[in-house]
């Protein structure tokens, strides 16, 4: 029996909480919600699609800025954060909902988040929003019948004048979805918040190839030209999907999941350079190109990390100001992930069922021993789930 390397992935998005006062969201007219109203064509989902992966590069660069200065890791779903925003424009109007759909890339005030209706149940994954309603406050009717019917949120009733038991329901909730990997995602509520709305992805998967623990060493790895770290160092030599990008001067690993999403590995001669000029395009290229897989001997670490932001700085950098101002009276936006890249199962290995073409000797070794960058995708759409950067796997 082989041990079955996996990768667990874990993460709720932008918990959005409205305070009482002078304020659009929720109250939305007809227009408004008739405008997030999804259209159900396939040019719509094609369009969201392509609007929420030109939105997943455009706010990493954004996050990258900010943690650049620190040497911070950076891990988001990109996906998650743009549901919540999607459904948020469900109750703004006028400039705060242009500056949503804007921030957004959607060009069409017939587009919102179309995915969820599509996507296919799996084993050990959820993928939802819901909405924390104060006992006071009645949103528009329509509001609130456009959320469950476009987005399939879960509508709560709560009292937020009690401050710990509503951010203990709201917790509670969050656990649950998550499977326990987030747990704390609302400490200090503020009693005047009249409506919480949160979006969450929880991913589970098993690599379709397992890496043999047994192969597993502890090696360097380089943060910095001064800086090094131990850590346990994942090998495989097998035939893999492997891309060499000239243009950005960076390798890129493609290893499968059991179900129809990849992790996307890229290593760069210069972080800088992929990390500004990277787009959907090079997503798409790099899939394409990967025909034929060869035979390399590959070095991955294994690694836990967790990440928590407040997206209200970097939204407000990305055109959406007003949603933070006295006409929508938001709070915050708070985005919490984590991210497990380790060997776990004493399940029997499963086949690939892809066509291996015999190759002789290896093309490698390719070893991600230094900052690299991480994209979870849907092979067929290229949906980007998740997108961050590694430079220090032992933080």
């Amino acid at each position: 029996m082989k041990m079955r390397a996996a990768v667990g992935l874990w993460v709720l998005s932008a918990v959005i909480c409205v305070g009482r006062g002078h304020h659009h969201l929720g109250h939305g007219n007809d227009q408004a919600v008739q405008d997030t109203v999804l259209d159900g064509s396939t040019n719509s989902v094609s369009l969201v699609n392509e609007a929420n992966k030109e939105f997943s590069f455009r706010l990493y660069r954004k996050l990258a800025a900010h943690a650049d200065s620190q040497g911070e890791n950076i891990f988001f779903s990109p996906a998650s954060v743009s549901a919540a925003l999607a459904a948020l424009s469900v109750g703004a109007q006028g400039e705060t909902h242009r500056q949503l759909f804007s921030g957004l890339g959607f060009n069409s005030s017939l587009l919102t988040q179309t995915d969820r209706a599509n996507n296919t149940s799996q084993e050990d994954a959820s993928e939802g929003t819901a909405v924390f309603v104060d006992d006071e406050f009645k949103p528009k009717p329509e509001f609130l019948q456009t959320l469950k019917q476009s987005y399939f949120t879960d509508g709560f009733n709560v009292d937020f004048n009690k401050t710990t038991e509503s951010a203990d329901t709201i917790n509670k909730y969050v656990e649950e979805k998550t499977n326990g990997k987030i747990d704390k995602l609302v400490g200090n509520l503020d009693p005047k918040t009249v409506m919480c709305l949160i979006s969450y992805i929880y991913y589970k998967g098993k690599w379709a190839t397992p890496f043999d623990p047994e192969f597993t060493k502890q090696d360097d790895f380089n943060v910095d030209e001064n800086t090094t770290v131990s850590v346990d160092m994942m090998n495989m030599k097998d035939h893999f999907h492997i891309y060499h990008d000239h243009d950005l001067n960076t390798t890129v690993l493609q290893l499968p999941f059991n179900s129809s999403y990849s992790m996307l590995l890229m290593l760069p001669g210069v972080m800088a350079t992929l990390e500004n000029a990277i787009s959907p395009n090079h997503v798409t290229k790099w899939l394409k190109a990967m025909v034929i897989p060869r035979k390399y001997d590959v070095y991955i670490p294994k690694f836990s990390i967790k990440t928590s932001y407040n997206l209200n700085d970097v939204l407000s950098e990305m055109g959406m100001t007003d949603m933070f101002g006295d006409r929508a009276n938001l709070r915050e936006v708070v985005h919490q992930a984590t991210l497990d890249v380790d060997e776990a199962g004493a399940e029997a290995a499963a086949a690939t069922g892809i066509g291996i073409i015999p190759v002789s000797g290896f093309i490698g070794p390719v070893k991600f021993n230094r900052p690299f960058m991480v994209i979870i995708t849907e092979r067929n759409t290229e949906k980007i789930l998740f997108l961050g950067k590694i430079i220090n796997p032992t933080i």
